[in-house]
């Protein structure tokens, strides 16, 4: 095991393996207080629609992205209309921000937000969030925010934080120690807390191979090559097993540049992986592969909680 998995392995372990690890650790929380507390005295200018945050203060998978797509949902219902902001992690493009559309090459716009634009959603990508909030502002009534919880150059009118019911906040130490990007105490001024797991939970919808929409039961009793370059790669798995397939694991790091080979596996398997991954290689023209689509399912409590905050920040106008 490396050394860069040996500390991620003791984020969710016993602190005492990364202890070594306190002067950057010192380092890491002192900057991070200093740079909110710059934004708390000198904050950001609000842009003219209102933004919401969706992020979280660990590393790693909370299932954002299908959060992201069922707030947008749940805002159509209430006549709002939204876009979404993006960091575009991943993607490179030669001049910002950058709109997004089903044209956009994935290399420039990164997985995420190829995947939201996918689905309809009008998106902009950004590494200076501001900068994409102001080319959206006047196109809709709402603009969520995809990360960016600690983007603080970023004006925000509400923030909802994520987590894993899982996973949770590992040893609880910030970051290198531990995978907090900011302590724990930060949910406190977040306007929602949701847990994926126990506020809603992230089911399969459809499975599509070449083109075609199966049903995700049809993976019932089959083996295939499970691939995932997301931020928890388990919660994949385990979701095929569920559905009862017999899974082989190829796990990759969040955000991984597949190539084609990395799915070429010498078999007649079928090759199953997330959308946000599909997004990357669905020109490789890689015979019976294909994504299985997720959703995030709301407790009836969140629902609910999800539809008054929209609802409030729908009736925002600044200016």
């Amino acid at each position: 095991m490396g050394l860069a998995a040996r500390i991620e392995k003791n984020w969710y372990g016993r602190a005492l393996g990364n202890l070594w690890l306190l002067p950057l650790w010192c380092l890491f929380v002192l900057v991070s207080a200093l740079r909110r507390a710059k934004y708390q005295i000198f904050p950001a200018t609000a842009a003219d629609t209102p933004v919401l945050v969706i992020g979280n203060i660990a590393i790693g998978g909370t299932g954002k992205t299908p959060l992201i797509t069922l707030l947008a949902e749940l805002a159509a219902k209430e006549g709002i209309r939204v876009g979404v902001v993006s960091r575009g992690y991943g993607g490179r493009a030669e001049q910002y921000p950058l709109i997004v559309d089903t044209d956009t090459p994935v290399a420039q716009s990164g997985d995420e937000p190829a995947l939201l634009a996918g689905l309809g959603l009008p998106v902009v990508v950004d590494p200076q969030r501001a900068r994409a909030v102001n080319a959206l502002k006047d196109k809709v009534d709402l603009i969520l925010s995809d990360d960016g919880l600690q983007h603080y150059a970023m004006a925000r009118d509400a923030e909802i934080v994520v987590s894993d019911a899982t996973r949770g906040f590992g040893n609880g130490w910030q970051l290198p120690v531990g995978p907090l990007r900011e302590p724990i105490s930060r949910i406190d001024a977040c306007d929602l807390h949701l847990v994926n797991g126990v506020d809603f939970t992230v089911q399969p919808t459809g499975y599509f191979v070449d083109s075609v929409e199966l049903s995700p039961e049809s993976l019932k009793g089959r083996r295939v090559h499970a691939v995932a370059g997301i931020g928890n790669p388990a919660r994949f798995f385990t979701t095929l097993r569920q559905l009862g397939a017999d899974v082989v694991e190829h796990a990759f790091s969040d955000h991984h540049a597949f190539v084609k080979e990395d799915l070429v596996f010498n078999d007649d398997l079928p090759v199953v992986m997330t959308e946000k991954d599909w997004v990357k290689c669905r020109n490789f023209e890689l015979p019976n592969s294909g994504f299985l689509r997720v959703s995030a399912v709301p407790s009836e409590a969140a629902e609910e909680n999800i539809s008054q905050l929209l609802k409030r920040l729908g009736a925002i106008r600044h200016g």
